[in-house]
């Protein structure tokens, strides 16, 4: 293996800000959603453990934001939309009564960016979306070790991330990566040949492309295994999200693509593997989770006793794997390519990715409408020129051009099926 940076999820590293009376101070970004509300409720049954001091979420669930502000006694409550910060104010109130004080309430754009830098011990990103780069990039300066869910702030501000991420900073949240990062601590990084990232194959598993023509949006939205909200749930019906994990795990392992491979496992107990030298392959294994993982991020070095269930070994199971279908599913592949070019181009491919999905969404858009549109604006965009001298504003530029195109192609889609 030849010398390259240092790993950015290195488990064999421990990024540890001050703890204090021994519960970790812990802001949870996108509170609401899949992620935020799973540790929540993680928190909730290991008060010793944590502590949370503040609360960001989009705005679209505000009572949900003031109950769980009430319950965890938060310091500061971020929502981006400032326009529901009256309705905020008098759920909080309806909430604390008249005699506690209301907790702070950030609002607008930045408000989850604010509060990523503000004190704590951890930050959990469970953000959707390139949105939640600055949130990141706030929690890394900060100091503050940064639990990322969202992998799409890593994918498209890749050495931005990597500039400013100190050894051990980043524990990562996603069901594979998590699985990567503990199978890799029973190694050294020299130790590591291959990584093996599975995939569930989503609610299409065995269908050709041809037979992909025809599906609906309730048809992508009906994932055999887990429940994730609408735009993850449709990135794993295309892979999209398995391409993304790909770039994600390039960036968070320095390990070179060809040495990345998917497999798909449709009963996603198996979350990752990884084949070392001596010929050997550790997988890590729970049922199908996400409080695993989370637990992972929130707490580790340490574990959370009974996070999320466990195997039942009295009773017969079977683990089957399958090669991925390239044909049917191209999103790896052009993933891979996006992430081989790097500067702006994964920007390029998340921002496209995100426009088709909500054209599909909106019926403007067939299923393979989606890649379709997606790679001919990777291909329009070309090999990008920022290199390593990648800034915020080329990110943002790179984005703002994608979705502009996107959407023009999924109009002349929609103009064309008419």
């Amino acid at each position: 293996m030849t010398d390259s940076p240092a790993p950015l999820a290195d488990p064999h590293l421990v990024h540890d800000p001050l703890v204090g009376d021994g519960a970790k101070d812990v802001v949870i970004l996108g509170s609401t959603g899949s992620i935020g509300t799973q540790a929540i409720d993680l928190v909730l049954r290991n008060p010793d453990r944590f502590r949370v001091t503040a609360l960001s979420a989009h705005g679209g669930r505000v009572a949900l934001l003031a109950e769980q502000a009430y319950r965890l006694r938060v310091r500061t409550v971020a929502v981006a939309r400032e326009d529901v910060v009256p309705a905020l104010r008098e759920a909080l109130r309806a909430r604390y009564g008249t005699g506690e004080p209301l907790p702070e309430i950030l609002a607008g754009p930045d408000a989850a960016t604010q509060a990523a830098a503000s004190d704590c011990h951890t930050v959990l990103n469970g953000i959707t979306g390139s949105i939640g780069l600055a949130p990141t990039l706030a929690a890394l300066e900060a100091g503050r070790t940064l639990a990322l869910a969202n992998k799409e702030s890593l994918i498209v501000g890749g050495p931005l991330v990597k500039a400013l991420a100190k050894p051990g900073q980043i524990i990562p949240v996603d069901s594979e990566h998590a699985a990567l990062f503990q199978a890799v601590a029973a190694g050294t990084r020299a130790d590591v040949r291959r990584l093996v990232v599975t995939a569930s194959g989503g609610p299409f598993r065995g269908r050709t492309r041809e037979q992909l023509a025809a599906v609906t949006v309730e048809d992508a939205l009906a994932h055999p295994t887990w429940a994730m909200g609408p735009v993850i749930t449709i990135n794993s019906a295309t892979l999209v999200n398995k391409g993304l994990e790909v770039i994600e795990a390039h960036l968070l392992y320095d390990i070179p693509f060809d040495r990345i491979e998917v497999v798909v496992h449709p009963q996603s107990y198996v979350h990752s593997m990884v084949e070392f030298t001596d010929g050997s392959t550790l997988a890590q294994a729970t049922p199908p989770d996400m409080r695993g993982p989370i637990a992972i991020g929130l707490g580790w070095p340490e574990r959370v006793p009974d996070a999320a269930p466990a195997f039942d070994w009295s009773t017969a199971s079977t683990w089957e794997f399958f090669p991925l279908d390239n044909e049917a599913f191209p999103a790896v592949n052009l993933a891979r390519r996006v992430g081989q070019l790097a500067g702006t181009a994964p920007a390029v491919f998340n921002a496209a990715n995100e426009e088709c999905v909500e054209a599909f969404r909106a019926g403007t858009l067939s299923y393979l409408g989606i890649m379709e549109t997606v790679t001919r604006v990777v291909d329009e965009h070309g090999t990008p020129s920022t290199g390593t001298s990648l800034t915020v504003a080329d990110v943002l530029e790179a984005e703002t051009w994608a979705r502009t195109r996107a959407r023009e192609l999924a109009a002349q889609a929609a103009e064309a099926r008419a």
